[in-house]
């Protein structure tokens, strides 16, 4: 990972005061009905994982949005996509909010990663070619909860999986993880930030100590200075800075958990290089995020984690949350269950 310029972040994120982060979230997350599921008829598998997590979910036939892309390429050309994209636009219905993708590749388009590529369509100037920043996402730290009536996009998380077992666990404890926040009991396990003596993935630590206070009691945070967690039984939240996560499957992740690893191709999630983010969700996390391309160590291009946690303990849905806490979101992949919560909104 190449280590941004001096003083870059500063511009790379807006910082936001305790004040406006500690403010009354509004009510109403993101629905069934609200989000598109778009299948790949190309792919048995992604038929399938569509299938599943429709009956799963309750999803509206008619938010059931069938594509073609043929082979199992990593990466479709800009204008593939364009042509794609273009089709699909005009078969969306206009209630959608919000998309879900089943597959695993393709998982980016050119410079962008797949999921940002329909949030916004190809737009180099979020790839941030070199180390430099890329354009904002206007979702960012947003209390919007209609990006495509009000923002005209529609946010994108990949329900990835290599193979059908490893989907369907990943839904049904994205379905357990949301009937326990329906219930109304409060959300279990820990939230992990851990430090570990790599210089240019470490660089979130800093913000650790104000991601506890977003946090605001609602579950156990623990600071943890060491390579890697070990034989823990109770991860809600895990992120760290690391190429590589060791002793990943020695740890229990409850329902709806959410684990990340600062890294430059964490997001290539066929990848050998670098340990891809679908190793989380293989160890029982119900969301992960990575980067697709080399991004620098820029923190606005990875999940603000105070952000993530106090939206996602708010009653905001996965793919809400995990949205709202990446300021330059172009280059990464969200994956993961999209309409996993564990926090009951104020209200509910």
């Amino acid at each position: 990972m190449r280590r941004r310029p001096p003083l870059s972040v500063a511009i790379a994120c807006a910082v936001l005061t305790l004040g406006q982060a500690l403010g009354d979230l509004p009510a109403r997350a993101l629905t069934a009905s609200e989000l598109g599921l778009v299948v790949n008829e190309a792919d048995p598998l992604s038929v399938r994982i569509g299938e599943y997590y429709a009956r799963a979910r309750r999803i509206p036939p008619q938010n059931i949005l069938r594509i073609r892309i043929e082979g199992r390429s990593d990466s479709l050309t800009s204008d593939q996509f364009a042509a794609l994209k273009a089709d699909l636009d005009q078969r969306t219905p206009g209630t959608v909010q919000a998309y879900a993708l089943t597959w695993v590749a393709p998982f980016r388009v050119e410079c962008m990663s797949i999921t940002s590529a329909f949030a916004f369509g190809f737009d180099r100037a979020y790839c941030g070619q070199g180390c430099a920043v890329t354009r904002p996402s206007p979702l960012f730290d947003s209390d919007s909860r209609r990006p495509y009536s009000e923002l005209a996009l529609r946010p994108a998380m990949s329900i990835a999986a290599a193979n059908f077992d490893n989907a369907r666990a990943l839904i049904d404890r994205g379905l357990a993880a949301s009937a326990r926040a329906r219930s109304g009991r409060p959300p279990a396990g820990t939230a992990y930030l851990v430090e570990t003596n790599d210089v240019a993935r470490n660089v979130r630590a800093a913000s650790y100590p104000d991601a506890t206070l977003l946090v605001d009691g609602r579950v156990p945070v623990q600071i943890v200075h060491a390579p890697g967690l070990k034989d823990r039984d109770d991860v809600l939240f895990y992120f760290i800075g690391a190429k590589s996560v060791p002793d990943l499957t020695t740890n229990r992740f409850v329902d709806g958990a959410v684990g990340d690893h600062l890294t430059s191709t964490g997001g290539n999630l066929l990848g050998h290089r670098q340990m891809s983010s679908l190793r989380w969700l293989e160890a029982g996390a119900t969301g992960s995020y990575g980067t697709v391309v080399e991004p620098c160590n820029f923190t606005g291009k990875f999940p603000n984690v105070g952000l993530l946690m106090r939206r996602y303990l708010a009653g905001e849905t996965l793919l809400e949350a995990y949205w709202k806490s990446v300021a330059m979101p172009g280059q990464g992949i969200f994956i993961g269950d999209p309409l996993a919560s564990v926090g009951r909104e104020p209200g509910n």
